[in-house]
């Protein structure tokens, strides 16, 4: 594994990856681990500061994960885009075992916490939503259109959406991200990734289409319903079974000319919320090619004019559910 990510640091593009530090500088960067931010499967996250005054969050990987495959993607992906909505990758640290990656600190933490709380003060208004929704969108599709290489990200969800000092999104969290070149090529996919409730359908049935940036629309498509509706998609408490899956329930409410109301919101914030719910329909078409591109949601979402219901979306094909249900994740991944 240490082989690997060595051969992969002096690679073509080494000339171009982020300062590498010693596992010592990442002690006294973090003044011995001081501050913990949080962790999860990956490692843990400690709050650091560089010599330059710069505050930053330092994630120290999971010595029990079986590949240093996470780390290569983080470090290929993020580690030489610069855009204002993907959270920025300062440095990194291989020391043997030891793997680090030193990111610009974000003080607001992931927008999970702001769609979900109850909690007096953590709760954001449907104006600051919508436009965390634009910024999260250009960023999605500056990784699809505006690098050298395309990147797929796979994993879009509120946690993997940091905010900085003004709320400003920035998209983080690279470990399943796949990176292509322009053209149209194949890249291996041996099961399917991301996270349940995020995940496009393609990636479970190998007949609705290719997989494709197309995944990563869908998936925003579901975050963007949460941010308008400011609760889960998946909702198990439902008094109504129509409720069960918010998506679809949506749907049919706005199918049959019935407004949507969200408590405590103004007629304008109940207009926004309405807009980002018909983009977010288009956004989980079943198919990936009813999907619109990155490039479309923005200007759906930045236009003014009014948006068409696209079809009702499913969970999977009504042409032949036996076939589908029976059908095993897609083995490949076709870049288009």
């Amino acid at each position: 594994m240490y082989i690997n990510i060595e051969d992969f640091l002096r690679g073509d593009n080494s000339y171009m990856m982020p300062i590498r530090y010693s596992y010592k500088d990442i002690k006294r960067i973090t003044e011995g681990f001081k501050i913990k931010l949080g962790s999860g499967g990956f490692g843990s996250v400690f709050k650091g500061q560089l010599r330059s005054g710069r505050v930053v969050a330092v994630k120290v990987l999971n010595k029990a994960k079986e590949s240093g495959q996470d780390f290569i993607n983080e470090v290929a992906t993020i580690g030489t885009t610069h855009h204002v909505n993907v959270v920025q990758l300062i440095g990194f640290c291989v020391d043997g075992s030891k793997r680090a990656l030193i990111y610009e600190f974000m003080p607001n933490g992931s927008l999970e916490k702001y769609i979900f709380s109850h909690e007096v003060g953590s709760s954001l208004s449907c104006e600051m939503l919508y436009s965390i929704s634009l910024g999260i969108a250009r960023g999605i599709e500056y990784l699809h259109n505006g690098c050298n290489m395309k990147i797929l990200h796979f994993d879009i969800k509120p946690h993997n959406i940091l905010l900085d000092a003004n709320f400003n999104p920035k998209v983080s969290d690279f470990g399943l991200a796949k990176l292509y070149p322009t053209d149209n090529s194949i890249v291996s996919l041996t099961a399917a990734r991301g996270t349940i409730g995020y995940m496009a359908p393609e990636l479970y049935y190998r007949n609705i289409g290719t997989i494709s940036y197309k995944a990563d629309v869908y998936s925003f498509g579901m975050l963007l319903m949460e941010m308008a509706s400011r609760r889960k998609n998946l909702n198990a408490l439902a008094e109504h079974s129509s409720q069960l899956y918010y998506p679809f329930w949506v749907y049919d409410q706005l199918h049959d000319g019935k407004e949507i109301t969200i408590e405590n919101d103004t007629d304008e914030e109940m207009r926004l919320a309405k807009k980002m719910m018909i983009v977010a329909l288009h956004c989980i078409q079943t198919r990936p090619s009813d999907r619109p591109s990155m490039n479309e949601v923005i200007k759906m979402l930045d236009g003014d004019e009014d948006l068409p219901m696209p079809s009702k979306p499913y969970l999977f094909p009504q042409d032949d559910i036996r076939e589908h249900t029976s059908s095993k994740p897609s083995s490949e991944i076709t870049a288009r």
